[in-house]
């Protein structure tokens, strides 16, 4: 994927001191590790967009201050909002990656935490569990799954002191944190309206569309290759009709990426379980996974 920005790739760093400093080039996003492996992501076109389109504005705040020039408030807090297996934790791992290297962050860490990480049991526990929650966020990325679950449980629930704590806590440590909220589309639309004060802080709003037939076959394809593997003829057809056979009957919370993970990761037990008795095994034996290795729908568990 091409960033679609006029900024230019370098394989140098980029840092604060390199971006206040005076130069003629304009300033430019690193070829790092993390921008490598988001542009190598099947899919998710626009979620790539947006993050170019955050970083650069990011990095032009950063060079209008150094210049006199008054910058716009830059807030990284974001809403993913999409099925399983869409690709929303690896993003935001790449994202604390991103903001790194360019000067924003200086840890870059993922920290995942869902509603038992930060809702306690008695008054008092809950604000504490979710101070501690961001403590370890501190210089990275707080990654909070299912978000919506927070506003579920009505006034009197304590998820509405997490969400009140977190938003506090937000606001007094905005330069050295960001804070992404995760789940499906309709139920985090319900969620960002139970707080009149998360919309305005929360300005991304990120949606992870579900994968076509296409793009979960190639999601396929590169996972058993990462594993030293390879689809016989027969195998890849049958495979692709499967994978077209589910994108037409999912359902709205289908596993996406995690159904193809399922399917992979079953397919080498079957083949494993193929050879396994073969007196002599060749290496080619030993990589091929036939069409008969494919597991039946009854067998995976989604």
């Amino acid at each position: 994927m091409r960033m679609e920005i006029s900024m230019r790739f370098q394989n140098k760093a980029v840092t604060a001191e390199s971006i206040g400093a005076e130069q003629s080039a304009p300033p430019c996003f690193a070829k790092t590790d993390a921008f490598y492996e988001l542009e190598q992501l099947i899919g998710l076109k626009k979620v790539k967009r947006t993050i170019a389109e955050v970083t650069a504005f990011a990095l032009i705040q950063k060079q209008r201050n150094a210049k006199g020039l008054k910058p716009c408030p830059t807030v990284l807090h974001a809403i993913f909002k999409g099925n399983p297996g869409t690709g929303k934790t690896t993003v935001a791992r790449l994202m604390g990656s991103i903001y790194r290297d360019i000067g924003i962050l200086n840890r870059g860490h993922l920290v995942e935490a869902e509603r038992a990480d930060l809702v306690g049991e008695y008054i008092g526990h809950t604000a504490q569990k979710t101070r501690e929650m961001i403590k370890k966020s501190l210089g990275g990325v707080l990654f909070v799954d299912e978000a919506y679950t927070l506003a579920q449980g009505g006034e009197k629930d304590f998820g509405q002191e997490a969400i009140v704590t977190l938003v506090k806590t937000m606001e007094d440590q905005r330069n050295n944190l960001v804070v992404i909220l995760a789940g499906y589309c309709q139920e985090m639309d319900y969620f960002m309206r139970s707080n009149p004060g998360l919309r305005s802080r929360f300005p991304l709003q990120i949606d992870f569309a579900d994968y076509e037939s296409e793009q979960l076959f190639r999601i396929a394809v590169q996972m058993y290759a990462d594993r030293d593997y390879e689809l016989s003829n027969k195998c890849r057809w049958r495979l692709k009709a499967r994978l077209d056979e589910f994108t037409r009957r999912r359902h709205p919370h289908s596993g996406n990426a995690r159904y193809v993970r399922n399917l992979v990761e079953k397919s080498l037990r079957l083949q494993a379980l193929r050879i396994v008795d073969a007196s002599v095994l060749t290496r080619r034996d030993l990589m091929t996974v036939e069409e008969a290795d494919l597991p039946d729908e009854a067998e995976l568990q989604i």
